[in-house]
């Protein structure tokens, strides 16, 4: 197997060479998330600051470093052959699969939230209306409101490209509505931001979208029991996986719905090592939107998991995401998720480096390390008196124009340090942060006592 990244001391860096991973989290230091190009000697010296080593992706590396990278890495293969790479006590295997084509500029700049917000929350009401006349339909054998569905998806996609971040938001807002219901519009919403970030075309963010929403109808068909387990034993969980089979069934009797949706549907269950089901399929041999579909899955049932009273922390999702490259889910869209909802993604409760406590409110989508946040608990999680929306983008750019003049440190930047488990400070009220940001039109300091609960 070709050796992909090499772990290289940052004495030894040199232009052309690209960095995808460090020796410390990305949220720790000034660089991009997604990993970046050496394109010159200042780039080395702030990599000293704060790493020993890190990994140069052998791949992507471009010049002379690149093609002396690849010649090394042949040659450490031709010599040790039973170095393969491992990954949780496994070893990927070496899974035929084609670079998926991305458009990160196929679409403008986002527009703010606030602007698209109140489309965006007369959408989720309509997804929502639409998500229970369907399983209505099919539990008295009518014909589904295929038309009306596609046409709230059509809108749901156009808001997306318009403002990403306003249906993120009502994404991560955790309603008290059926679970499955919830969870196939959340997964919708998440698959139309994926597939904006990779510059799908319109139709390709319709089909999309709708297998996303449709693809549990199935689940109907599932007993109760079943479906409410916490863990399956061997026989329940073949009775529980039918459910794909079932949604194929139902949705392939809808004569106007789009075949590509019912494949996307059909296997978005399917996994890149094969282990997946209902046909054991892998690699190229899953569609690309299906495996787009698995990955926006995966992702909402671990942040929303339905024997849990509260999500996880959306870092936790991606850690568990990103263990899973090449083994579960094909790395390049692993990474292409994780970039286009962000390490903090809209609504994430974060503490900040000076220990103050806010909401992630929008994305600084070139900055990602950066949003907005709205500070809402002081550095002694004391609710504040006046909250205050933080733009941590247009801070920080400040502040480095005078780290550059030499009248402030790096360390003056403020950052993020983590991400907040659900539920760890009960006076901070998102939904209600949600509320007052996208559709509030008065002063924000005057609707405090409905972001913080006293």
């Amino acid at each position: 197997m070709a050796i992909e990244q090499v772990k290289i001391s940052v004495e030894d860096l040199q232009r052309g060479m690209f960095v995808s991973r460090l020796d410390r989290p990305w949220t720790q230091t000034p660089f991009a998330l997604q990993g970046f190009y050496i394109r010159d000697l200042e780039e080395i010296r702030q990599l000293k600051k704060y790493c020993r080593y890190v990994y140069v992706d052998v791949t992507r590396s471009v010049g002379d470093a690149g093609i002396r990278l690849r010649h090394m890495a042949s040659a450490a293969t031709r010599n040790a052959p039973s170095a393969a790479r491992r990954r949780n006590g496994r070893v990927p295997l070496a899974i035929p699969c084609r670079p998926v084509q991305v458009h990160h500029k196929a679409y403008p700049p986002p527009a703010p939230a606030r602007g698209e917000a109140g489309r965006a929350r007369k959408l989720q009401r309509r997804l929502m209306a639409s998500m229970r006349e369907v399983m209505v339909q099919i539990h008295t054998d009518r014909p589904l409101p295929v038309q009306q569905l596609n046409k709230v998806v059509e809108d749901l996609v156009d808001s997306v490209l318009c403002s990403p971040d306003a249906l993120s938001w009502l994404a991560r807002v955790r309603d008290k509505d059926e679970h499955t219901y919830s969870h196939s519009i959340r997964a919708s919403i998440w698959a139309a931001v994926f597939g904006r970030h990779i510059g799908l075309r319109r139709h390709e963010l319709v089909q999309l979208g709708t297998a996303a929403l449709l693809k549990d109808v199935g689940k109907l068909m599932i007993a109760d029991e079943v479906l409410q387990m916490c863990n399956r034993d061997p026989r329940s969980e073949l009775e529980y996986r039918k459910f794909v089979e079932h949604s194929v069934k139902l949705l392939s009797a809808e004569a106007v719905l789009d075949p590509q949706v019912i494949n996307i549907i059909r296997c978005h269950r399917e996994r890149h090592d094969g282990s997946g089901y209902p046909q054991g399929l892998r690699g190229d041999k899953i569609p690309v939107l299906a495996r787009m579909c698995g990955i926006v899955t995966f992702y909402d049932e671990a942040t929303n998991p339905r024997d849990v009273s509260v999500p996880v922390a959306p870092s936790q999702a991606v850690t568990q995401l990103y263990d899973l490259r090449d083994i579960a889910f094909q790395e390049q869209l692993v990474v292409e998720f994780i970039q286009s909802i962000g390490l903090y993604p809209t609504g994430t409760q974060v503490e900040l480096s000076t220990g103050e406590v806010g909401v992630v409110v929008e994305q600084t989508y070139r900055q990602r390390l950066n949003p907005k946040v709205m500070v809402v608990l002081d550095s002694s999680k004391r609710p504040l008196e006046k909250m205050r929306l933080f733009d941590m983008a247009a801070e920080n750019g400040r502040k480095q124009k005078l780290i550059e003049r030499g009248k402030l440190s790096v360390c003056d930047k403020v950052t993020i340090v983590k991400d907040v488990e659900p539920g760890t400070y009960p006076q901070v009220d998102v939904n209600a942060v949600c509320e007052s940001y996208l559709f509030s039109r008065q002063k924000l300091p005057a609707f405090l006592s409905r972001l913080v609960k006293r």
